[in-house]
């Protein structure tokens, strides 16, 4: 078994003590935090967010706090989406290309007020590349790391959980949208979002000291529907279609490559950083494309640490990006990054661990 080595650069998220207590058996490093991984059951945590309720410490997901008279200004900048419209409570998906129209974050914005936004990041430094833009620029615009750590709530019964903590008025929030609340007088912004399609909230902690009282309150609110502890599922995900940045991309995937074309406003000013680069590309046509990926057998298997080749005939025509076992369609399925000639029902091989596995491609999410 293997331990974690503290060191300065590895930060603890607030409810670090909390998910010790839940019985944490793993953890993943992710912008420079540990996140749980698994609790010791990972099919019960499956069934769990499937079925009922789960939650989750995903203060990994960490916000880039973009503050001023320029705030929006540096917000469009950075996003290839088309803000213009976006209204102080709301929250958009949204592609962050570098000059290339390579994909370097897809984080969820949310915009607090006029002068100030969140860009809730994946795995990666966001922040000193929008502190950059924005000096480069000479922006009026403060760009911080603020105290602010998600908690998710999520699974079919997860509205009921947290409109027993905040209030029915819960379940009027539209998906994205958010609304800044309070309970027993720890400040949290509450949002319909989180990274499962079985619905559910995240809640914004803003006071990292309150971490472990946010997780018992909602714990014991969620006692009623059987709640339990989980982390952002690697099964449903992978079965729901969704993008993993980093895992699912590498240094030259861009938006049109992994199904975030219809978040790519090619309108938008030529200021954006992309979208000039998008626009070729769009017009020239995308090399590759992501599709699922059936393999054949009934024997689990997992990705590993690696991406393996997939092979159509003796031609190469991209890898695996990721693979699990599908607890609902008892076969192993993944995500392709492949040539964009492959097509829905081709046949392809597999190169894993020296053996070739006969699989299909098909569309996705593959529920």
């Amino acid at each position: 078994m293997f331990g974690i080595t503290p060191s300065a650069r590895l930060r603890p998220s607030p409810y670090y003590e909390a998910t010790l207590a839940e019985g944490v058996t793993a953890f993943t490093t992710y912008n420079h935090m540990l996140m749980p991984t698994s609790y010791g059951h990972p099919e019960e945590e499956y069934w769990r967010l499937i079925n009922g309720v789960s939650q989750w410490d995903v203060a990994v997901e960490r916000q880039v706090q973009l503050q001023g008279p320029d705030a929006g200004r540096l917000a469009q900048i950075l996003c290839t989406r088309d803000l213009s419209r976006c209204q102080v409570g709301q929250g958009k998906y949204v592609a962050v290309c570098n000059h290339d129209g390579v994909l370097i974050n897809d984080p969820i914005l949310l915009k607090l007020d006029e002068d100030r936004y969140w860009l809730s990041i994946a795995d990666s430094n966001i922040w000193f590349w929008a502190r950059a833009i924005a000096a480069e620029r000479g922006l009026k615009v403060t760009v911080s790391e603020p105290d602010v750590s998600p908690l998710a709530v999520q699974g079919p019964k997860a509205e009921d959980v947290v409109a027993a903590i905040f209030g029915d008025w819960v379940r009027d929030v539209k998906y994205f949208w958010f609304k800044e609340t309070s309970v027993n007088g720890i400040p949290v912004a509450v949002a319909r979002s989180g990274w499962s399609k079985q619905g559910g909230f995240e809640l914004y902690l803003m006071d990292g000291s309150k971490g472990t009282q946010l997780w018992n309150i909602v714990r014991e609110a969620g006692k009623p529907w059987d709640i339990g502890p989980g982390n952002p599922n690697v099964c449903e995900r992978i079965e729901s279609g969704l993008i993993s940045y980093g895992g699912d991309t590498d240094g030259q995937t861009n938006p049109f490559e992994v199904r975030m074309g219809k978040y790519v406003d090619l309108g938008v000013a030529d200021d954006v950083i992309g979208i000039q680069a998008l626009r070729r590309i769009h017009q020239g046509g995308v090399k590759r494309q992501q599709l699922g990926v059936i393999l054949d057998g009934d024997t689990p298997t997992e990705l590993g640490f690696f991406r393996h080749g997939v092979y159509r005939g003796e031609q190469r025509v991209g890898h695996l990006t990721n693979c699990i076992w599908s607890w609902r369609l008892k076969r192993n399925i993944g995500f392709g990054l492949v040539a964009s000639d492959c097509a829905t029902g081709d046949r392809v091989v597999v190169h894993k661990d020296g053996q070739r596995i006969e699989a299909s491609l098909v569309t996705l999410p593959f529920i």
